[in-house]
């Protein structure tokens, strides 16, 4: 019997380059098309976890014979989700918080199983940086590395040499908890090669 077909629910490059980092190669790639405006006192772990299973629902609908994958990633300070930057001030004006602090990132991933079932995780990484200098985080926007990015910054590019900490899942940070991936797709029929 085959493996039911598997359909990655982003549009991200990294999450793709992640999984196929574990021998997962998805049969297609359908970004969801929701709003991921934070609910008014939604905590960063609900807002992470939110996001995966609305994305996977919304892309579920028309593949109703796949296997689902989505994920989403919040960057929180305390009880503050960060944004994902989308312009120089923005990304300048996270890199000036989370600099000299601790942060979290908080992974949601959502499964939706060829037989409709949903199972989920949420992978939480403490993440600590070092504390920045204006030049440091000059250099960093002029990269654009941080565009598009949860809380403003790559873990896996220039960034990396900001962090003093990191306790939790690397791949987490990147945007894919793998271990936690890779157990939900063995219990849907996906089996990680």
């Amino acid at each position: 019997m085959s493996a039911p077909r598997l359909i990655l629910a982003s549009a991200s490059p990294r999450r793709l380059d992640l999984l196929r980092q574990i021998g997962v190669e998805p049969d297609g790639v359908a970004p969801a098309e929701i709003d991921e405006t934070p609910r008014s006192r939604e905590l960063p772990r609900d807002l992470a976890r939110r996001l995966a299973e609305a994305k996977a629902a919304a892309v579920k609908a028309a593949h109703a014979d796949a296997v689902v994958l989505a994920a989403d990633t919040v960057v929180a300070l305390g009880r503050r989700a960060l944004p994902k930057a989308e312009d120089e001030a923005t990304a300048r004006r996270c890199l000036e918080r989370l600099s000299g602090r601790r942060h979290t990132v908080y992974g949601g991933i959502a499964v939706i199983g060829a037989d409709g079932a949903l199972r989920r995780r949420l992978s939480a990484t403490a993440v600590g940086f070092k504390r920045l200098t204006p030049g440091e985080i000059d250099r960093y926007i002029e990269s654009g590395e941080w565009r598009g990015k949860a809380g403003g910054y790559a873990i896996q590019g220039r960034a990396a040499a900001f962090v003093r900490l990191l306790n939790g899942s690397y791949s987490n940070v990147v945007g894919l908890d793998l271990y936690e991936t890779a157990n939900l797709l063995e219990s849907v029929g996906r089996p990680v090669r």
